[in-house]
């Protein structure tokens, strides 16, 4: 089934410095009702954060891009994500901005997100999300994604991970794996199971 943006909307790659002022402007809009994220700014030492800025600078040649909408001239929504390791492509941050919402905006740009990674040759589509994100959450298990992890984490609170495959075997493996499937002949293979 095709996921295609309504009539008159428009998918834009930005560079990341157009991105970033984008993102300035309308991600605290969108994430602070309900934020308690710990600003690690006002945790960690000078030294700390330096070493953070540092390693940081090592990132930079990784695999990252932001696909954002627009409807004529109007900022819409957005995407951002980078590569989380050799085969593993990390959604890192998304949103649809109120007024354009419930028009499938969003399942259009995961299918988006999604074609463009899996050309680059990625094996896996990762995102982290909190776990009462329903608005997120359902969309991707919907598009094929499955929960591959809960995590506590100290800066957002508890977050499920949901992992994308591109591979059918993989996919089946992860299913066998959280007890949704048993093994068929190729994955006792696979697997070395007798």
């Amino acid at each position: 089934m095709a996921h295609s943006l309504p009539e008159g909307y428009r998918f834009v790659e930005l560079p990341h410095k157009e991105f970033q002022d984008l993102w300035s402007q309308w991600g605290p809009k969108i994430f602070s009702e309900n934020d308690t994220s710990m600003d690690t700014r006002k945790v960690l030492s000078e030294q700390e954060l330096a070493n953070f800025r540092e390693l940081h600078k090592n990132l930079s040649q990784m695999i990252r891009f932001n696909i954002c909408i627009f409807k004529g001239d109007e900022f819409c929504g957005w995407f951002n994500g980078d590569q989380y390791n050799a085969e593993t492509f990390y959604m890192r941050n998304s949103a649809i901005l109120p007024n354009h919402r419930k028009k499938g905006l969003y399942t259009a740009l995961l299918h988006a997100v999604l074609a463009k990674v899996k050309a680059m040759g990625f094996q896996i589509v990762l995102s982290r999300h909190t776990t009462v994100n329903n608005a997120i959450i359902i969309p991707k298990l919907k598009a094929g994604f499955v929960i591959t992890a809960l995590e506590v984490s100290d800066r957002f609170g508890t977050l499920v991970h949901l992992s994308y495959f591109f591979n059918e075997t993989r996919k089946q493996i992860i299913e066998f794996r959280a007890g949704d499937r048993k093994p068929d002949a190729k994955m006792k293979d696979i697997l070395g199971i007798e």
